[in-house]
């Protein structure tokens, strides 16, 4: 597009090596999937951070309204980044609205797929611009909270605790209740909110029959086992916990695990090995763990499970756990030929992948890394900082074990990034290079860390991080995935049949015409 090929500025990697600036979508895209909105990164600060996606967000939304609403739902549906695409819509349809293009209140809409989400929109917007809503914004959130409020997630998610309650949503969007019901419910988020003595209800059963069980005096509370009761009043585990006011055993658990999600069982292995779980019920969870319809419906990340299996202590989980890895690795695909695999282990890459501290940007190399390799048929694993390491394969081993292997055995270097020394020492004629860092590479004398790999051969760079500069061109052979899930790895052998298109999401053209095949971001 004309609107993005302008002059770039030279830029340079954080370690002072050249680096090459991406096209504003390029950079949004990589930005985006690898952003946690208000958390620092090992070279930027939450607050640049933040910024930079601000300012790239108004920009894009504005010069290619189409691209930016595929972007925002892709990140959302497709990446399952929250807040990151929470805040792309809200800006891009500030931005979107003051420039007079339409479009925008769906891709709010878009943005915001579980319940407590419009709260956390209104919240954002409120702090930044205050209580003046652009119609697509409200129209947008309010579209949202049809589709996502009802009874379960009001008593789920509409909690003191919360600045803005569902209520307060209700009150500044002015939803239009699908049904009666939903009308109740409506009614009853205002009093709630507003601490008014009304009943609840009678069309609301389920809240009914919560209101029955807070009713119970505490020392009774224990005595309530029963899954069905318990389903039937909304009982999560995080709501039963507190309402026995007392520690989960062993019988509490088992009568809230069939009401559980899926991403709540990986949460809680641990919890039931010391809760003293039994081995019956513990095979159900384990069944439903290795289900593949079940990891499809969750659309659980690889990282859930490596960490899920760093803290459950009991071997009876590791091999359901490692099923489920599999299903969600589905889209690594099976690579012929030689593919060499270079996993960046360098200081930088300790910044975090995970809210919780749990998990880092080298802990999502690994587990990709090994992953692609377990597929591959004849792959070259390579460690590296600056120095390298090459990582041996081991015949039939899981990939969660080769991840604890690749850590027992000192393969996380920790040191600085010389790229261009690991891609020159240990490219051998191979077919494809796989690079997964964050392109902070440290200054060296080739062009680019890629130039000793002929142009004929494609270079593939998974980025964790999502800084401004990259560590290679983005042309010919050279291209730049991102993002926390797994789906970019398949678009590796569509590039070498030939599809280049440009991206995971299906958008226009510049002439018009629909992309048919969509791709990963070059």
């Amino acid at each position: 597009m004309a609107k993005f090929n302008r002059p770039a500025k030279p830029v340079q990697t954080a370690q002072g090596a050249p680096g090459f600036p991406r096209e504003p979508r390029a950079e949004l895209f990589l930005l985006g999937v690898s952003l946690m909105v208000g958390e620092d990164t090992f070279y930027e600060g939450a607050d640049e951070r933040d910024l930079r996606f601000r300012s790239l967000v108004a920009e894009v939304a504005v010069a290619d309204p189409q691209w930016f609403a595929g972007f925002v739902r892709w990140l959302r549906s497709a990446a399952m980044v929250r807040s990151a695409a929470v805040v792309a819509a809200l800006e891009g349809a500030r931005a979107q609205a003051a420039a007079g293009i339409p479009g925008s209140r769906s891709i709010v809409d878009s943005a915001l797929q579980r319940p407590d989400e419009p709260g956390e929109a209104l919240a954002y917007w409120l702090g930044r611009y205050g209580r003046s809503l652009p119609k697509p914004v409200k129209r947008g959130i309010a579209d949202a909270v049809v589709r996502l409020y009802h009874e379960r997630s009001l008593l789920k998610y509409d909690t003191d605790g919360r600045p803005v309650r569902f209520g307060d949503v209700i009150e500044l969007t002015h939803p239009t209740a699908k049904d009666e019901r939903q009308g109740e419910l409506f009614r009853h988020a205002l009093d709630r909110r507003h601490k008014r003595d009304n009943p609840v209800p009678s069309a609301l059963t389920l809240l009914t029959a919560r209101a029955g069980l807070m009713a119970l005096p505490v020392e009774q509370r224990r005595g309530v086992t029963d899954p069905v009761v318990l389903h039937a009043a909304g009982m999560t585990w995080e709501a039963l916990a507190g309402w026995r006011q007392t520690a989960m055993d062993a019988a509490a658990w088992e009568s809230i695990i069939p009401s559980m999600g899926y991403l709540a069982l990986l949460r809680n292995l641990r919890n039931f090995d010391q809760a003293g779980v039994s081995d019956a019920v513990a095979a159900t969870v384990a069944a439903r763990l290795a289900d593949p319809a079940e990891v499809a419906r969750s659309r659980a990340l690889p990282m859930r499970f490596l960490s899920a299996f760093n803290a459950a202590p009991s071997l009876r989980w590791a091999y359901p756990l490692e099923q489920g890895l599999q299903q969600a690795l589905a889209n690594v695909p099976a690579l012929g030929a030689r593919t060499l695999i270079l996993i960046d282990t360098s200081g930088s890459m300790t910044s975090g992948f995970s809210r919780d501290g749990t998990l880092r940007c080298w802990d999502a190399a690994t587990v990709f890394g090994l992953a692609l390799s377990a597929r591959a048929g004849d792959a070259t694993v390579v460690s590296f900082s600056d120095d390298t390491r090459v990582f041996p394969r081991v015949a039939g081993e899981s990939v969660l074990a080769a991840v604890r292997r690749f850590k027992a055995d000192g393969y996380f270097l920790g040191r600085g990034t010389d790229t261009e020394r690991a891609v020159r020492q240990h490219y051998a004629e191979h077919d494809r290079v796989v690079i997964l860092t964050d392109e902070q590479a440290h200054w060296h004398g080739a062009r680019d860390v890629a130039a000793a790999v002929p142009a004929r051969v494609p270079v593939y760079t998974w980025n964790l991080a999502g800084y401004r500069a990259g560590h290679t061109p983005v042309a010919g052979n050279r291209f730049t995935f991102g993002g926390l899930s797994d789906a970019a790895f398949s678009m590796i052998p569509l590039i070498e049949a030939g599809v280049r298109a440009q991206w995971p999401f299906a958008h226009r053209n510049d002439d018009g015409g629909q992309l048919d095949q969509p791709v990963a971001a070059a």
